[in-house]
Order: structure tokens, then sequence, then C-alpha cells
């Protein structure tokens, strides 16, 4: 376990009917004028909206819309609203929706006090120095966006998908209500929970000595993998619902990892297939992450899968961990296939044509992967045997 130094400054405020806290959390911040940041308008089909526009309106506090993010937000989309948060004067943010909308925001809380381009902070050639307050309210339990400093955003024009982070972005309070997350199709939530378990996996295979952290990872997989077939054939469960709401924002809020380097490969050869593809985020990651296990699976890094296996996935232990481990990644293809996840990129119509493209936005920054460091010809091989 190397040194490291943690610090969480989110609120978070979890629980049914929670929204009540929005106004005096809004007044703290010493809010005026707040932009809405949401999605495709589910949040006004689902109630959520009116419930987070009663509260403004009751405390008096003045809000404009923004709406329009996108599952894989894009840099445009930032820009426009950094343009139009401008020209409101707005002086808070709200981010009312999932991981998606929570990132789209933390970039726009920290594009618009600068006078560059919003992807010069992605790509890290400037580091923000302030950057305007904004809370949450969290409708999807899948990225733990909405207590953590990270964001991924989409340039489409240059297939260009990165992640960036700043101290400064952490939401400062997020309000989680499970009935908000009730609403939630099928294939959503089935999304959601493959989303936070990859999260806990690129935690769970580090290069590190860490058993603390890994036997709290290993406590919120076993959480979901228990929680997560129910709550598939019984969507309107709140109770099966807060379990997962809180076990996706627990995989990513910093806890899981300290001391240890996630690997987070799986999530960079995503990012690239979605860069080229547009597809969902979790979809990729059910495809790519267990091709991902069984191509960098040897005798001396077995143990590691041999005991996800056996601590998480009740999987019957061989005569020896490489054999143990072959048992895990097929109990990790098989509980995602029991939800009813993709398996194949032929699921999205990707196939061989478009793997050069892929390649190149993968390892545009170069070789990446902590675990096991991944080459070109590496991802290459993964991609093969996720057709």
């Amino acid at each position: 376990m190397h040194n490291f130094e943690y610090k969480n400054p989110t609120k978070l405020i979890f629980g049914t009917h929670q929204i009540e806290k929005l106004a005096s959390e809004l007044q703290a911040l010493d809010a005026k004028k707040v932009m809405l940041v949401y999605g495709g308008g589910s949040i006004k089909k689902n109630g959520t909206y009116e419930e987070v526009v009663a509260e403004l309106n009751n405390a008096g506090i003045d809000y404009v819309d923004f709406s329009g993010v996108e599952p894989n937000p894009r840099i445009e989309t930032v820009r426009r609203a950094v343009k139009k948060a401008r020209e409101e004067n707005i002086d808070a943010l709200l981010a009312v929706g999932g991981g998606s909308v929570i990132d789209c925001t933390k970039l726009i809380s920290a594009a618009i006090p600068y006078e560059g381009d919003a992807w010069d902070i992605v790509l890290r050639d400037h580091i923000p120095t302030e950057a305007v307050p904004f809370g949450t309210v969290l409708t999807l339990a899948a990225t733990g966006s909405e207590m953590n400093s990270g964001s991924v955003i989409t340039n489409w024009e240059t297939q260009e998908k990165y992640g960036w982070g700043h101290p400064l972005v952490y939401p400062t309070f997020s309000i989680l209500d499970p009935r908000y997350t009730v609403s939630v199709p099928k294939d959503q939530t089935i999304y959601g929970i493959v989303d936070m378990m990859s999260h806990c996996f690129e935690q769970y295979f580090h290069p590190n000595h860490a058993p603390v952290q890994e036997r709290m990872t290993e406590g919120v997989l076993k959480a979901v993998v228990e929680s997560a077939p129910k709550l598939v054939n019984d969507l309107e469960n709140v109770d099966l619902r807060a379990i997962i709401l809180f076990a996706g924002t627990i995989a990513l809020n910093g806890v899981l990892q300290m001391g240890a380097s996630g690997d987070w490969a799986s999530h960079n050869i995503e990012h690239a297939v979605s860069a080229v593809h547009d597809i969902p985020h979790a979809g990729g990651l059910a495809i790519l992450f267990p091709r991902w296990m069984e191509h960098v699976l040897e005798e001396d890094n077995a143990a590691r899968f041999a005991r996800l296996g056996t601590e998480v996935f009740n999987v019957e232990p061989a005569g020896n961990d490489l054999e143990t481990a072959k048992r895990t990644i097929a109990a990790v293809r098989a509980f995602f296939d029991e939800l009813g996840a993709p398996s194949s990129l032929r699921d999205y119509d990707i196939d061989e044509s478009t793997f050069d493209a892929i390649l190149n936005s993968a390892m545009k920054r170069g070789a990446f992967g902590r675990f096991r460091t991944l080459e070109r010809e590496d991802v290459a091989a993964i991609l093969e045997l996720s057709k």
C-alpha cells in the first residue's frame, strides 16, 4: 500500500424525500440564479423536475434550464452550456440526472471562469484555478460521479473520449433519493449495475498490497451480486433501488482505492470504442471486461482472480489458482448474461472494420493499465476476443 491522502468534501444526502433539503443547500452557496442541467427530459416524465422546481420556487431561487446532455456528454454541449451560463450570470449549477449529466456539469463549472476552450481542461492543457459551485440530484445508480471529482467527456469531431478531474469539481452536495431511480428502465438499470461493478473491478485489480481495500471492494461487489438480479426482476422495489444506489456511490467515491492504484485499462478501451461508435459506456464494459480478464490472466496473477471468484461469485475452488481464476472469469460473464447485458461487439453492429480507428483512439496517450500494461497489440487482441 502506497502513501496517500484522502478528502471527500461532497455532502451526501441520502434517502427518500430528501429533496426538501435542496433549497437550504443552495442558499448555503449564496446562490441567486441557478442553471439546471439535465438530459433528454426523463426527469419531467417521472416527476423529479417538478419536485426540484417546487423547492426552488418556494425558496425564491431564480433558475434557467439547460437540457439535452447526451449519454456520452460531448464537448459541444459543454460549450453551449458555458455560453448560456455566462449570458445568464449564473452563480451556481444543479445537475439533475445521472453520471453523464454530472460529468458534463463538472466541466461546465470549471470552464465558466476560464477564458479558453473547455476542451483544454479535458486535455489538461489548462488546470482549473476556480469553478462555479454545483450540487446534484441523482436519478441513476451507476457512475459514482455524484461523490467524486472525475468526469468523462467526448470530442466527437476528433473521436476522443477522455477522463479528467480536479478537486475543484467535487459536487458541494448530492441528494440521493432511491425513489428517483424507480422509473429507470430495465436496460439502463442493467447498465448502471455493470458500470459500478466495473469500477470495483478496476480498483480490485491493482499492483499494490492493499488487503483492507480489497476486502471492502469484495463487500460492495457481493452486495451488488446479491441484490442486482432481484432488482432487475422487481424494478419498482425501492429498498433494492437504495442498495444499488448506495453501492454505485461507494464504488467510486475514492474509498476503495485509497493507497492502491487501480488498473482502468478496460475503461480506456471502452472510451475508445464509444468515441468511435457512441455506444452505452456500460454496454461496452460488459463486453470488454471479461475479455480483458482473459487476456491478462497469468499464473503469477491468478490468485487475485481466484479470490474474487470464491469471495464474490461463489466459485468452487479448483485444484489451483489458475483454474479457479478461469472459473471466475466464466462466472463474471455468466452474471452479466443473467442480468441481460451485451456480450459481444456484434450486439452493437461493431466489427473489425473499425478496429484501427478504435486502436488509434485508445493509444493516443500511449500504453496504459497498472495491473498489466497494455500495448497496441494487447488492445487489438482484446477487441478480437470481444467480436
